[in-house]
């Protein structure tokens, strides 16, 4: 019986290792996408300057806890021969690196901070800093997700973090950097570790797969590395999941299926039916989709990738010819040419954006991302603001709009702000207040207003709000003359009105003024004024030739604001318009 137990263990299998732990780089050499780091460490441990605590940071799967252990493994190697020091290089196979790999190692201590986040887990630490390592030439502390730690344990920590003995070495790890304190990675020398990029990835997977003894597309590894995003872990994750679904070999149609993604031709066909104004098409292949498997969300998430590529291809034309541009975008690119403007592809990313927001919140995913749809082949039909101007100005139907910075002030855009800022206004309308020659008190005069609108731009300017504000909403001008100001105020004016402006004026200008109340009826308020011309320019803005074509070729259209250009010489004015999608419910600003 004996006999047959011992069999039995014999032949027991070995238990499996998923990818992520059996290709786990056990030196720097095995590293891939830290080259920086990796320079830079190799470096330090050659020429003896290694710092009493690291801090590397770096998004999930990176290998900051992997290169943590090689740290650990290179300060505390021994060679084969036992008499080795730190090196670079860690041989594998002597005591320490054999009990490191096997994180058995009584001197390299690894604690997550996830799960231990008090103070009395860092005094454990501090107590045992006190003492020497047991065998290795360092004691090593791994605290992985430090940034978990409480405040009170980061406290604790910061003294012995500052001066450690010679013999300990504090390695930490975490995603979170921000949530580190600066006290403690002021005391760290501090690695930020890259996603690994997607061409590095699809390298590596295929050295796995060989490793394996399997078969690979590459289209199957390049859909994996382009979902691990960067991180080595989640790509070997999936690998490893690919292997078991497809018995052995990495399938472009098992990884789609499994990744719930959507087949890239038909998203290519999806891309140029939306950009050709067909929405029906793109329904029914919208449609196609869904009876796939393919997930909305991941649907509008490679459209944007799509639209992202084009635009790229379209402000740098000499990546047309990179490696890393797919070779059924480098065609699309060139099938629509010039067709496909930085603007339309600009605002299919916007309202990409916009869908991606909407679909979580949406009672039925598939139905929101048909809305996403339909709006993006509507909009691909509307004529862009610049295009439909430039279409009317070649047809005669109103002169050309001056350059920008030109002599007549006008704009070249076609929306405008409405001057509300009465303060430009007045300060158009008069001339600036200059300097005149200085009195006795060398105090500088303001020259003597030419008009009643400026006297209530030297008020404004001289920061006398109240009293301006007086003047412009509840004063009624009967009579003006340089030194004499008659008025009728209303019965919100303070009695003391006059006066105040009086001693003002006098000590502006440096002249005798002389202000009195009258009973006559006298002028309308500036502000009054203000809203009589504001009506004009609006119902001559509504009549315009552009807004009126504009209205025509935008259907729900409106006007919503007048720019007023004071100079007579400007050439005619074009007011904003907003366009309004038919199915929207409420004008938008975009």
């Amino acid at each position: 019986m004996s006999m047959l137990f011992s069999e039995m263990d014999t032949a027991a299998p070995t238990p499996y290792r998923v990818l992520a732990r059996k290709y786990r780089p056990t030196t720097f050499d095995d590293l891939i996408g830290q080259e920086a780091v990796v320079t830079i460490l190799t470096n330090a441990i050659l020429s003896g300057r290694i710092a009493q605590a690291y801090m590397l940071t770096g998004v999930r799967g990176i290998g900051k806890t992997t290169t943590a252990r090689i740290i650990a493994r290179a300060l505390n190697c021994i060679g084969p021969d036992g008499k080795g020091g730190p090196t670079p290089k860690p041989c594998g196979t002597c005591p320490n690196c054999v009990a490191i790999g096997e994180d058995r190692h009584v001197d390299v201590l690894e604690m997550d901070a996830a799960s231990r986040t008090g103070v009395d887990d860092i005094r454990e630490i501090i107590e045992g800093v006190r003492y020497g390592p047991t065998s290795a030439r360092y004691k090593i502390y791994i605290i992985d997700e430090v940034h978990m730690l409480s405040k009170n344990a980061f406290n604790a920590l910061l003294k012995t973090l500052e001066e450690p003995p010679p013999h300990t070495k504090f390695i930490f790890a975490t995603t979170e950097v921000r949530k580190v304190p600066v006290t403690v990675l002021s005391r760290c020398q501090r690695f930020d570790l890259r996603r690994v990029d997607t061409a590095t990835l699809i390298a590596h997977f295929r050295n796995v797969v060989n490793w394996e003894k399997s078969q690979a597309e590459d289209e199957a590894l390049a859909l994996i590395a382009r979902a691990a995003d960067g991180s080595v872990r989640d790509g070997l994750s999936l690998l490893d999941q690919a292997l078991v679904r497809g018995e052995g070999a990495v399938k472009t149609d098992e990884i789609r299926a499994m990744l719930g993604l959507a087949d890239r031709a038909r998203l290519m066909a999806l891309f140029e039916a939306l950009h050709q104004g067909e929405p029906a098409t793109a329904l029914d292949i919208a449609t196609e989709l869904h009876g796939l498997g393919a997930d909305p969300l991941v649907v509008l998430h490679d459209l944007a990738d799509i639209t992202h590529s084009l635009s790229r291809l379209k402000a740098a034309p000499e990546l047309m010819n990179g490696n890393e541009v797919p070779e059924m975008e480098r065609g699309l690119a060139k099938k629509f040419g010039d067709r496909l403007g930085t603007s339309g592809l600009a605002r299919s990313w916007q309202m990409l954006l916009k869908g991606m927001q909407e679909i979580p919140y949406a009672p039925d995913a598939h139905k929101a991302l048909e809305m996403v749809l339909i709006r993006l082949a509507y909009a691909a039909n509307l004529p862009s603001p610049a295009d439909l101007v430039k279409k009317i100005q070649e047809s005669g139907g109103v002169p050309a709009l001056a350059p920008s910075g030109s002599g007549n002030g006008a704009s070249t855009g076609t929306r405008g702000m409405v001057q509300g800022n009465t303060a430009l206004s007045l300060a158009a309308a008069t001339p600036q207040p200059q300097a005149s020659p200085r009195r006795e008190e060398t105090v500088a005069l303001a020259r003597m207003p030419e008009t009643f609108m400026g006297v209530v731009a030297l008020f404004e300017e001289k920061r006398e709000m109240a009293l301006r504000n007086h003047l412009y909403h509840h004063v009624h001008l009967v009579n003006y003359q340089p030194g004499l100001l008659e008025l009728r105020v209303d019965e919100k004016v303070p009695a003391q009105f006059s006066s105040d402006v009086m001693k003002h004026l006098q000590a502006w200008t440096g002249k005798r003024w002389v202000v009195s109340l009258s009973q006559d009826e006298g002028a309308a308020t500036l502000a009054q004024q203000e809203n009589v011309q504001k009506k004009t320019r609006w119902q001559n803005a509504e009549a315009h030739p552009v807004v009126l074509a504009a209205l025509k070729q935008f259907p729900g259209a409106r006007l919503v604001e007048v720019h007023h250009k004071p100079s007579a010489e400007a050439a005619p004015e074009i007011p904003a318009v907003e366009a309004v999608e038919s199915f929207d419910e409420e004008p938008r600003n975009e």
